[in-house]
């Protein structure tokens, strides 16, 4: 991808990011959403085209993909849809591909909520290297006149009770809709994925006023820095910390809050 779609890209996880910390939101319909959404814009190329159009304005496309979508898909997942297509796009097929990305990240946050995202990325490393073994079960996966539910069939015969249902559900799209990409590929982005998401930490960050883009920024990358991965932010609004921020990782608590300065300060008088 350029860097517009890129960037496109980056703001569309951000706002999974949002709703996976919603857990009323459905994670694996949200998935199911999603996929139906790409299976949609694949084949539509001229709709795509329409939706990724620099000459029409943010608003009129993210409006164009409301309507397509009311009644077919759930709030969150049209919502989704049309804050990414107010974003611009290199290319028509990018946004496909980033919503496919999406429906992928979204089945990872269902097993990241049921604490099984290390099974699923272990089991997508360990089917990548069974089917690239066997050249049987290779050729019978990636056959491009088999029909689709005799491979979903097939996934579910080889993984069905053995492997985590979300694993399941990505092989088997995968397999049914690779869009170009070779098993192996296919694989190796969702175990990437995986890792991507097992890595994520999450903060909590609380502050008197709203944090500007740029204040949000720094403190990402000065938390990055710190713990030395990835650190997505859950802003929260209290005005009786006066000023200053608190940030919560886990166990741990970062306070910078002027409210927490002066508690101090009283204890140690009082002491």
């Amino acid at each position: 991808m350029s860097l517009a779609s890129r960037e496109a890209l980056a703001s569309a996880r951000e706002r999974l990011d949002a709703l996976a910390d919603n857990t009323a939101v459905d994670a694996a319909k949200l998935a199911d959403e999603l996929a139906a959404v790409t299976a949609l814009l694949d084949r539509e190329v001229s709709l795509r085209r329409v939706l990724t159009d620099p000459a029409q304005t943010g608003e009129a496309k993210a409006e164009l993909a409301r309507r397509l979508l009311g009644g077919q898909v759930g709030g969150e997942c049209a919502d989704l849809v049309a804050g990414m297509v107010r974003s611009r796009w290199s290319r028509s097929r990018d946004l496909v591909d980033a919503i496919e990305e999406l429906a992928s990240g979204a089945e990872l946050i269902a097993a990241e909520r049921a604490d099984d995202l290390d099974d699923v990325e272990d089991e997508l490393f360990r089917f990548g290297r069974i089917a690239t073994s066997n050249p049987e079960l290779r050729a019978a996966l990636t056959d491009k006149v088999a029909d689709k539910a005799a491979k979903a069939t097939l996934v579910r015969e080889l993984l069905g009770g053995r492997a985590n249902p979300v694993t399941e559900r990505l092989v088997a799209r995968l397999v049914t809709a690779p869009r170009g990409r070779s098993l192996e590929g296919g694989l190796n982005a969702l175990s990437k994925l995986a890792a991507e998401r097992r890595d994520r930490m999450v903060a909590e960050v609380v502050s008197a006023v709203p944090l500007s883009d740029q204040q949000k920024q720094r403190l990402g990358d000065a938390l990055a820095k710190l713990y030395g991965r990835r650190v997505h932010l859950n802003l929260d609004i209290d005005p009786e910390v006066l000023g200053g921020v608190q940030v919560r990782i886990g166990d741990e608590v970062i306070n910078g809050t002027i409210a927490d300065r002066l508690a101090d300060a009283s204890r140690r008088m009082a002491g």
